[in-house]
């Protein structure tokens, strides 16, 4: 019994590692995108964040898509709308609010998807992991404003949308029928071109072209705009993509709330942050409450495998 336990264990943690690392480079993005944008050529930067990848993806996943269904590609266009509204709230949301309270609002998906889940299975998610969720948020608030928080603004609502539409995001993934057996290449693939094509459209009528903007780049800003497509999102998107078919929508979205602790560490090592007590404090809470969530995460797993599962939007 102990010899399973241990094995299920080490599968558990082989299984959250790559989630982690999305969270880690999810972190380093804050810095690489104050590098390589600025308000008003957030989306142009868009474009080419995603346009970079797809040619690459598109070529090794190209076998794949050819055999996808009429039902898999819609689905997987659905989900790619989803995301551009992520990016499109959270960008426009951290131009007209502060570091703060956009660090503070995003982690509320943390706690937004288990209630999310639980909602669609009709039930109760184990107080112990929603507990874990409510330490964790309360460990961002420090670590984000050092224990400082300002009345919300408009900038504020829009993260929250983006916090919501998140959540949206990783449960629908996880339980969208049609996309559930697809290959994991293959559906990032059209996520991802179904998104940039909506940030083409906005480009249009917000800033300068992305075509200019690229021309605008030094070899720096090229080499943060890489790191930005290739772990950031095309890295990023394909191990969300599997984890939320391998585990709970609500494990994947704790382990990636550990992304305001990461971005505090690179502001700290590369662009010279400094933390106070406070916001030290709060680094140590979201690594504690992260730890428990992920422990009694399994509870909640399979109390949903025992559910009839839901009917999910037809894709």
């Amino acid at each position: 019994m102990r010899a399973s336990l241990s094995v299920s264990s080490s599968s558990s943690m082989l299984r959250d590692l790559p989630v982690l690392l999305v969270a880690v480079v999810w972190g380093s993005s804050f810095l690489a995108v104050q590098r390589v944008a600025e308000p008003r050529t957030a989306v142009a930067m868009l474009v080419l964040r995603f346009g970079l990848v797809l040619p690459l993806l598109g070529a090794v996943a190209w076998r794949s898509l050819r055999r996808l269904s009429r039902a898999e590609w819609l689905g997987g266009a659905a989900l790619g709308l989803v995301l551009s509204g992520i990016f499109l709230l959270e960008t426009y949301g951290a131009v007209h609010t502060s570091a703060t309270n956009a660090g503070l609002i995003i982690s509320l998906a943390m706690v937004l998807t288990p209630l999310g889940e639980s909602a669609l299975a009709r039930t109760a998610p184990p107080r112990a992991f929603l507990a874990a969720a409510g330490l964790a948020v309360a460990g961002v608030a420090l670590l984000t404003g050092d224990g400082g928080l300002r009345p919300p603004t408009l900038g504020d609502l829009l993260v929250l949308g983006a916090a919501l539409v998140r959540s949206a995001y990783v449960l629908g993934t996880a339980r969208t029928r049609a996309v559930r057996d697809t290959d994991t290449l293959a559906i990032t693939w059209i996520q991802l071109t179904v998104a940039t094509s909506v940030f083409a459209v906005v480009a249009l009528s917000v800033g300068p072209s992305p075509w200019a903007v690229a021309r605008s780049y030094g070899a720096g800003q090229w080499a943060w705009l890489l790191h930005l497509s290739l772990f950031c999102t095309l890295f990023a998107f394909f191990v969300q993509t599997w984890a939320v078919r391998e585990s709970s929508p609500s494990r994947v979205s704790l382990l990636l709330g550990t992304e305001p602790l990461w971005a505090a560490v690179f502001g700290i090592t590369i662009a010279g942050n400094r933390m106070g007590p406070l916001a030290l404090l709060g680094g140590a809470l979201v690594l504690v409450a992260t730890e428990w969530g992920r422990r009694t995460a399994p509870t909640l797993e399979r109390h949903e495998a025992s559910e009839p599962v839901p009917e999910s939007v037809p894709a």
